[in-house]
């Protein structure tokens, strides 16, 4: 269920396991959520071009997290700050480009939630 978005700029490729950074979000969220790992869905999406801020060299990071409606404001924010922790942990700093690394926890509406595996 746990539907993850993760976008990065491009500059970020090398710096940024993805799958390391995937697959340790995935073991480590999943208790929390009460969610089997198999169950985790998380796609990247490279950005070619951001401004941010006056224009200087910088990158981003951004990660979005849906789950289930139903869940606390305080689980939410738990999930947000280990998954923020796990990115930290899997993103070299690349010389002479900032980074900021962001993250939002969203409700998916559970009554309209559907999934089928083949």
């Amino acid at each position: 269920m746990p539907q993850i978005t993760v976008e990065h700029s491009a500059e970020l490729g090398e710096a940024f396991d993805r799958r390391a950074f995937a697959l340790a979000l995935h073991r480590t969220v999943g208790p929390l959520v009460s969610a089997e790992v198999p169950a985790f869905k998380t796609r990247f999406r490279t950005i070619e071009e951001s401004v941010i801020g006056d224009g200087s060299p910088a990158a981003m990071l951004h990660i979005r997290v849906g789950l289930l409606t139903g869940r606390s404001v305080e689980l939410k924010q738990e999930v947000g700050r280990v998954a923020i922790g796990i990115a930290r942990d899997h993103l070299k700093p690349v010389e002479g480009l900032p980074t900021q690394v962001t993250l939002e926890v969203y409700d998916l509406d559970r009554e309209q939630y559907q999934k089928f595996v083949l």
